[in-house]
C-alpha cells in the first residue's frame, strides 16, 4: 500500500489516509510573570482553530496536551512561538481517528508540574539531556540507577527495561520517595524518564539541588524514544500512558490495547472489559461495588446519549471525569 508521509516535528506515518485529529503534547520552562493576562488570548486562539484539550499556565510557564484539524494545530503551535518567550517550545505528535479529548481547558497553576518545591526551579538547572538514539547505551550501564518518574496508573501499563518503579500516586510523592532510598548517593549516576520530559525536568532539578553529581533524563520523554528508536532496537517493554481519550499508544504511537473505564477512569486490557462487572460507560471490575444502583443508571442513561450523539456523528459533552490527577502529566 502506498504511505503518505507527513514532513513536520516529531512526524508519524500512516498508511494511504492520515488520522482526522492530530495530537500535539507540549510544554516548556520559563519566567511568565502575566501568565493570568494570557489565559484569555490562549483559550480564544484555541478555540478559533477548533481545538481540544488541556493547557495548564504557571509562572514558570506552559505545559498540555491539544488536538484537532492539523491545520489548526499548527496554526495554534505558530501563535503560542510567535511570543518570544516560547521560541524554543518543543513538540510531539501523534495522530488519532477518533477526537481524543471531549473539551478545551485552559487552566491557571501554581506550578505546570507540581512538586511543591518552590526551590525546584527548572529555568536554573536540569540534569543532562540524554537524546532517545543515546539512551539504550546510558541505561545498559550497570552501575546507572534508572528511575520511572510517573506514577502507577502510568507504569503498569509499561515501562523501560530495568526501571526502578517509585510506586508514586502523584509526582508530589517523587522528593519523598529519594529521601526513603539511602541507597541513592550523591555518587550515584541516576537516569530518569516520564512521558513527555517535563517531569524529569523537574526531578532533575530536584535531584541536582539534593547534591546529586550525574543526573540524567530522556530528552523528549518515552514518546520521543518510541518515535525515533525502531521496535527491534527498543528496551520499551509494554505500551505508554497517555493523557487522552486513547489512554495508551503502542511503540508505532498508535492507540494501544488499553480502554478507559468511563465510570472510575480505570484504564482496563481487553480481557478486563469482558467480565461480568463491565458494562461500557457504566462500571468495571474495580468500580462496580463502588457505586449505587442510581449511579448506574444515571451511566447508563449517559452512555445511551454519547451513542446517540455518537450515532449523529456530533461530539457529546461527557459531565464525568476522570481520576484526579491524569490530566496534562507529561
Amino acid at each position: 500500500m502506498l504511505e503518505v508521509p507527513f514532513t513536520g516535528a516529531h512526524s508519524c506515518y500512516y498508511e494511504t489516509e492520515m488520522p482526522r485529529f492530530l495530537i500535539a503534547a507540549l510544554y516548556h520552562f520559563t519566567a511568565l510573570p502575566d501568565f493570568r493576562q494570557l489565559r484569555d488570548a490562549m483559550y480564544a486562539q484555541a478555540a478559533e482553530n477548533q481545538l481540544k484539550g488541556t493547557l495548564l499556565l504557571a509562572d514558570e510557564g506552559i505545559n498540555g496536551t491539544i488536538a484537532g484539524p492539523e491545520p489548526g494545530v499548527r496554526r495554534f503551535l505558530a501563535y503560542v512561538r510567535s511570543d518570544p518567550r516560547f521560541t524554543e517550545l518543543k513538540h510531539k505528535e501523534s495522530w488519532s481517528d477518533e477526537e481524543p479529548f471531549i473539551r478545551l481547558k485552559v487552566r491557571l497553576k501554581k506550578e505546570i508540574v507540581t512538586i511543591g518545591l518552590p526551590e525546584v526551579d527548572p529555568t536554573e538547572q536540569v540534569g543532562t539531556y540524554v537524546e532517545p538514539k543515546d539512551w539504550n547505551a546510558l541505561i545498559s550501564q550497570p552501575d546507572v540507577f534508572l528511575i520511572d518518574t510517573r506514577n502507577t496508573y502510568e507504569t503498569e501499563m509499561g515501562t523501560f527495561k530495568g526501571a526502578v518503579d517509585p510506586n508514586t500516586e502523584s509526582f508530589g510523592e517523587f522528593p519523598t520517595w529519594v529521601e526513603k532510598h539511602p541507597e541513592l548517593t550523591a555518587d550515584t549516576p541516576v537516569a530518569m524518564f516520564c512521558t513527555g520530559g517535563i517531569r524529569c525536568e523537574k526531578a532533575s532539578s530536584y535531584m541536582l539541588e539534593q547534591g546529586f553529581k550525574e543526573v540524567y533524563h530522556l530528552q523528549g520523554g518515552i514518546l520521543q524514544y518510541l518515535h525515533d528508536v525502531p521496535e527491534d532496537q527498543s528496551l520499551w517493554q509494554g505500551e505508554c500512558y497517555v493523557f487522552d481519550r486513547r489512554v495508551s499508544v503502542d511503540h508505532d504511537l498508535k492507540p494501544g490495547r488499553f480502554e478507559m473505564c468511563r465510570a472510575c477512569g480505570a484504564a482496563l486490557e481487553p480481557h478486563q472489559r469482558s467480565g461480568e462487572h463491565y458494562r461500557i460507560g457504566v462500571s468495571c471490575l474495580y468500580c462496580f461495588d463502588q457505586t449505587s444502583e442510581a449511579q448506574k443508571a444515571g451511566f447508563a442513561e449517559r452512555q445511551k446519549q454519547v451513542e446517540l450523539a455518537k450515532a449523529r456523528q456530533h461530539s457529546h459533552f461527557d459531565p464525568h471525569k476522570p481520576a484526579k490527577g491524569r490530566e496534562s502529566g507529561q
